[in-house]
């Protein structure tokens, strides 16, 4: 089953469900906040991601306020990879969203475009 990791007071993550609604995809919703990602899927996701060009950057939520707050644009550059998992699976806030994770389906934020190809 397809997992979302959503903030409901989202805009993109609005558009992201209403997307997934629309194409009529099956998924289960979880709320970022309360539950973050485990350390497991956002290895998977890092992974996904670096196959495609990104990095661990692109796993946070960088226009967040606790990603500010904590000078993580700062930090970042000299964190281990696995610091910086434990990190976002600690804190729901700290990563980009929305996070949607499946069999054979990894997508962080919300790109039409991306979208369209996977669904």
């Amino acid at each position: 089953m397809l997992k979302v990791y959503e903030y409901a007071k989202c805009s993109t993550c609005v558009k992201a469900l209403k997307f997934l609604d629309g194409k009529k995809v099956k998924y289960d919703k979880l709320p970022i906040v309360d539950k973050a990602p485990t350390q497991k899927e956002l290895k998977e996701m890092l992974a996904a991601l670096k196959e495609r060009g990104g990095n661990l950057r692109n796993l946070f939520n960088t226009s967040g306020v606790m990603y500010k707050e904590m000078k993580l644009s700062e930090k970042l550059p000299s964190m281990s990879e696995a610091e910086a998992i434990k990190l976002l699976s600690e804190n729901g806030k700290l990563v980009k969203r929305p996070f949607v994770i499946g069999e054979n389906v990894h997508l962080v934020g919300f790109k039409e475009d991306d979208w369209k190809k996977e669904f």
